[in-house]
């Protein structure tokens, strides 16, 4: 008896819908019957165990031996090349070694590459200090020249876009400019479907005059400019800031601000104790100063009215003096009188 396979037609297509296990390098080094196929596959390096990993950087696919990746090494792995770019630019990725007009190392060529390119990086201590602070010394001529260079290729490039602008609006308002309308008509000839002394007023063809419609110049535009979002420009000079330190219990307090409490208005109809409000006012927080002024002042009044009592009482005492010597002048004359008359 024949087999099945001898009965059935030969295959259209020989290559395989399933997963070939035969080409993967992993099952060749296991499963490979010949010792040729054994030597072509991948040689996996030995990794070192747990915790005796230091300096060890997987790189290649050997490198990561019959496992994954090694959550402890804290780069980027591609065991088995899964998840890396492949369409990227093979080749060493580290910059070369460059210097500056002046022959400095430039370390901060690594920051301007791709879309910083053209952009204004600053990377640099003397970038951090404000030009009035900074020293006569460390301006150099070519500084000056470069600047200076700078700001007339702005000064040169912002009057053209103003005149640009400016022509612009000058051509629109000028009459000449106005826009002239076509006068060119076209006429066509057509036959109307409907052949019928009902329609068409009986006629078999008719002739359109066709113009085309007037444009008012001053008419609005009926669309809207939508503005394409400006690409990002080079980024500020950075502010070199402090590190954060622990906030305290003292300074939580010194930064609770209390809530508003005003005496005219009150949205929500809250009850605010007397004391709240009298706080809420900022009488407590004022010094109340006495100006030296009024101990001036009341001292003049009392040194015053001492004189004043001294003055009445010397007046009051002479005054008694003058009645008692008068009393006693009076009773004199008085004795000499009787006398006389016995």
């Amino acid at each position: 008896m024949a087999a099945l396979k001898d009965l059935l037609p030969p295959v259209k297509s020989t290559t395989s819908t399933y997963y070939d296990h035969s080409n993967d390098p992993w099952f060749k080094q296991r499963f490979s019957s010949s010792e040729a196929e054994q030597t072509t596959v991948v040689a996996h390096k030995q990794v070192p165990p747990y915790l005796e990993r230091k300096g060890f950087i997987p790189r290649r696919v050997e490198d990561f031996g019959d496992g994954g990746a090694f959550p402890e090494i804290h780069i980027a792995q591609y065991p088995l090349d899964m998840g890396r770019n492949k369409s990227a630019k093979p080749g060493s990725k580290i910059l070369p070694l460059t210097v500056d007009a002046h022959g400095n190392v430039a370390y901060d060529a690594i920051v301007k590459q791709n879309e910083n390119a053209k952009k204004i990086v600053y990377s640099q201590h003397k970038d951090l200090i404000p030009k009035m602070l900074r020293n006569d010394e460390d301006r150099d001529a070519d500084e000056d020249e470069d600047l200076q260079k700078e700001i007339e290729e702005t000064t040169h490039e912002t009057k053209a876009a103003l005149e640009k602008i400016v022509n612009v609006r000058l051509s629109a308002a000028q009459p000449k400019n106005v826009p002239k309308q076509s006068s060119e008509s076209k006429y066509i000839k057509y036959k109307p479907s409907q052949q019928s002394a009902a329609f068409n007023s009986g006629a078999k063809e008719r002739i359109i005059r066709m113009v085309e419609m007037p444009v008012d110049p001053l008419e609005p535009p009926k669309f809207k400019h939508k503005r394409v979002p400006k690409a990002s420009g080079s980024p500020p000079v950075p502010v070199m800031h402090s590190p954060p330190r622990p906030v305290t219990v003292k300074d939580q307090q010194d930064w609770k601000i209390p809530p508003c409490i005003s005496n005219w208005k009150n949205p929500k109809g809250y009850t605010i104790p007397l004391d709240k409000r009298l706080a809420a006012d900022g009488r407590g927080l004022q010094d109340v100063q006495i100006n030296d002024n009024f101990a001036k002042l009341s001292e003049a009044l009392y040194v015053a009215e001492q004189k004043a009592r001294e003055a009445v009482a010397e007046i009051k005492g002479s005054k008694g003096d003058d009645d008692e010597r008068k009393g006693k002048e009076g009773a004199g004359t008085a004795g000499i009188s009787s006398e006389s008359s016995f």
